[in-house]
């Protein structure tokens, strides 16, 4: 890294944040980057809670704090009004549910000079808000790759790789004046949806796992599958609005495997074939994850893992491939799907 530190901006949307915003700003407070170069812009969404209080004492507090307001509410919104006020060289955002570690900011810095990359991100460590059984095989779920697939962010890796999409990010604030800002059509997928036309674009991601925070996650099984829903259905709704196709493999299996449950518990009504195949998809899929939920009881030394884990898989699977599918079932009446479509056919032709 140069002698001379680059100045950060740090974005951090915010909406009715009251239980994690003194918990988030602390550890950013606590960073070892220089405090003159730095600035923290919490972009507030109309919180109806008690959060603008919290972030306006932070804000007295600490001269390096502003606090913006997003009177849209949506997340792109708050990350596009926080890079136009945002005064850094480099630019991070950052989640509320987090918890930094002390080298966070200057690891993202120095890796984004080292690897000569254009957005840096690290490992998000997934831990339950609520230390309960359930919350716990939640937050296994959303860190094991059999749960997330090639989502290296959340599974981990071994040594720094280019990757399709890092949580949060770390850019440098030359990228939004290449690609443009975040697309503000999208309530959510945003991010992979501007990675992607980062990297068609030439950009590369670098995800380095001795970069780490602690995201806290969902842990009632009610908001798990609310947002896996979410989740899946942002994700292919997320081509009705884009000219680029922020889809991977990893975003298709959970679709495959509900259409293909689906369809083979419907044509097992013509043909007993389906049956067998109904039964070899659910029965495979249960196999496997039984072996996982074993290895997770193992490792937390906790037999109950073993019956947990098969279910909280099962759910976070189902839940976000039916959300795709309804996403995916949602297109053709999109006018803005066949209009993109049309483009993408014209620029590959």
């Amino acid at each position: 890294m140069p002698e001379l530190l680059p100045s950060v901006s740090v974005i951090l949307p915010c909406r009715n944040e009251e239980k994690f915003i003194a918990g988030c700003l602390d550890s950013i407070i606590s960073s070892d980057y220089p405090k003159g170069s730095l600035e923290v812009l919490v972009i507030d969404g109309m919180s109806e809670d008690g959060s603008k209080k919290i972030l306006v004492d932070y804000a007295e507090k600490y001269k390096f704090i502003r606090v913006l307001e997003n009177s849209k509410k949506i997340t792109p919104c708050a990350f596009n009004i926080g890079i136009k006020n945002a005064c850094g060289d480099i630019i991070i955002i950052m989640g509320m549910h987090a918890v930094y570690s002390r080298d966070y900011i200057s690891k993202c810095v120095r890796y984004l000079h080292d690897y000569g990359a254009d957005n840096v991100g690290g490992v998000m460590v997934t831990v339950p808000r609520d230390n309960t059984l359930k919350g716990e095989a939640v937050a296994q779920a959303l860190s094991h790759k059999f749960g997330v697939g090639n989502s290296i962010f959340r599974a981990g890796a071994r040594e720094p790789l280019f990757v399709d999409t890092v949580f949060g990010g770390c850019y440098k604030k030359e990228v939004f004046k290449r690609i443009g800002l975040f697309n503000e059509r999208l309530a959510k997928h945003q991010d992979m949806e501007f990675n992607c036309r980062l990297r068609a674009s030439g950009g590369k991601i670098l995800l380095a796992p001795d970069i780490s925070c602690k995201y806290y996650a969902r842990s009632d099984i009610k908001s798990f599958l609310k947002h896996n829903w979410s989740n899946g259905l942002s994700v292919f709704s997320s081509l009705k609005e884009s000219r680029v196709r922020p889809v991977s493999v990893r975003h298709m299996i959970p679709l495959v495997f509900v259409v293909s449950l689906i369809a083979s518990t419907a044509f097992s009504v013509f043909s007993p074939v389906f049956i067998w195949i109904l039964s070899a998809i659910a029965g495979s899929y249960l196999l496997t994850a039984l072996y996982f939920s074993i290895k997770i009881s193992m490792k937390k030394r906790n037999f109950k893992f073993l019956f947990i884990m098969p279910p909280v898989f099962a759910m976070l699977h189902i839940s976000h491939g039916l959300g795709a599918l309804y996403g995916v079932l949602s297109l053709p009446t999109a006018r803005r799907f066949w209009s993109n479509l049309s483009f993408l056919q014209s620029r590959n032709t």
